[in-house]
């Protein structure tokens, strides 16, 4: 058997996707199991690490790892998640999601691009440079939650820790946007987006109630005809679209690379931001969720048998809420577009959108900048304002300068597997992610 210092990153990748660390709401529901077994490949698989960087526990199976570097002065926190989301056992894999197959260039299963891909790229390139001696300019910290997918509490007890013990981070990197290509019409660059800041996510659920009964004898305008025509309304009743500040320099940076037509309506983003945003709308929903708040009706429940009306049907709504805009605005606005005194709204987990980082002459995004021309020349580095929920919107207590970034190209059906079907990632790609972080941490100063 090979020893872990011989194994290529996908190798290691290959076992820590073998374990499924399915996270869950409902703590009683989650196999502890699994993230012991996980904890103690870490370990085996990153020996200097957990040797020689102080380990804290967070939660119950978190961890936060501090490299002493050579100064204490602007310290860096290095964010990923230990956790997966389930497998929908409906769905169709080319792979099983846990096997760990690697087939056709390419390393496939759940969490091989959300989110430990990036867990190894950040250990390989830490166990590397340790290997060598390597002392980082100034202090690191290792943050890796096991509760993200479940919006936990671990990422706040790792700042919680580290307010206590007077860190107050330069910047912070988490998962987020990545080299994406394929990500923009007319633009046939790689597009490496940075998130500088985060869309509020806020869970709501409509629900209406009535008598019940026998299906023989349905009476008109029951719970579940309300929440299907509640359904239909929010569909039919989309938020307005507009460009936030990011996204215009996303835009702008664009331009060049763009062809025909959309070049100069590109270069023109600042004064033609309405025109823009309903062509974002219009041209997709990743492109239109660049331009709106989303709504994304989840979960629905009603009667239990066929033969029974519901005496109570539900939806679960979920909206990513654009900076700018804020939880109550857009509670109301699915109020107002119900338009139902019968269906309930009810919140069960409000989100704000996260402040923007700097990203305009800042050193650290800068820097950031710096490492992706060297490692991905060929793309165009950018802003923008990240669609998913990530546990470094919890780090915003701490530090001004958060980033959303994971080091690997992915293709668009890359992205649309996340949380879906078909997760992988190539293996060339976590190669040059390994590489992407082993620059960063050379490159502090």
């Amino acid at each position: 058997m090979s020893t872990p210092d011989a194994l290529a990153p996908v190798s290691k990748l290959q076992r820590l996707v073998q374990i499924p660390t399915v996270s869950d709401r409902d703590p009683a529901s989650v196999d502890t199991e699994q993230f012991d077994r996980l904890l103690a490949e870490l370990a085996d698989l990153f020996p200097l690490v957990h040797s020689r960087l102080e380990l804290t526990r967070v939660g119950t199976h978190g961890l936060l790892l501090h490299w002493r570097g050579a100064s204490q002065e602007r310290p860096v926190v290095l964010m990923a998640h230990l956790d997966v989301v389930p497998v929908d056992e409906d769905s169709t894999w080319t792979h099983p999601a846990f096997d760990g197959v690697i087939s056709d260039g390419f390393l496939w299963g759940r969490g091989t691009l959300d989110d430990k891909g990036c867990v190894v790229g950040i250990c390989e390139a830490v166990e590397r440079l340790l290997a060598t001696d390597f002392t980082p300019a100034q202090d690191v910290w290792l943050s890796f939650g096991a509760t993200e997918e479940v919006s936990g509490p671990d990422a706040a007890e790792a700042v919680a820790v580290l307010r206590e013990r007077g860190v107050r981070p330069w910047f912070v990197l988490d998962e987020g946007g990545a080299v994406a290509h394929d990500a923009f019409p007319g633009v046939a660059k790689p597009v490496a987006v940075i998130g500088v800041a985060e869309k509020g996510t806020t869970f709501l659920q409509l629900r209406a109630d009535g008598s019940g009964g026998h299906s023989s004898t349905p009476a008109r305008n029951g719970p579940t005809a309300r929440i299907a025509r509640a359904i239909t309304r929010l569909e039919r009743h989309q938020f307005s679209p507009r460009l936030p500040a990011p996204t215009v320099e996303l835009f702008t940076r664009l331009a060049p690379h763009a062809r025909g037509p959309l070049r100069p309506l590109l270069a023109r983003a600042a004064q033609l931001q309405p025109v823009l945003a309903r062509a974002l709308v219009a041209a997709g929903h990743e492109p239109a969720a660049l331009a709106r708040t989303t709504i994304a009706v989840t979960t629905l429940s009603g009667s239990p048998a066929l033969n029974v009306i519901a005496s109570t049907a539900k939806a679960g709504v979920n909206l990513r809420i654009m900076p700018g805009e804020s939880v109550a605005e857009a509670t109301e606005h699915v109020r107002r577009a119900v338009h139902d005194d019968h269906v309930h709204v009810d919140m069960l987990e409000a989100g704000e959108p996260s402040p923007v980082s700097p990203y305009l002459d800042d050193p650290a995004f800068a820097l950031l900048e710096q490492v992706v021309a060297e490692v991905f020349p060929d793309a165009v580095t950018s802003p923008y304002v990240q669609n998913g929920a990530t546990d470094s919107r919890t780090f915003t207590e701490i530090c001004e300068r958060v980033y959303r970034f994971a080091p690997f190209r992915m293709t668009k059906a890359q992205r649309d597997s996340i949380h879906a079907h078909d997760e992988r990632i190539g293996v060339a790609d976590l190669d040059a992610g390994v590489e992407w972080y082993a620059r960063l941490l050379r490159a502090l100063t």
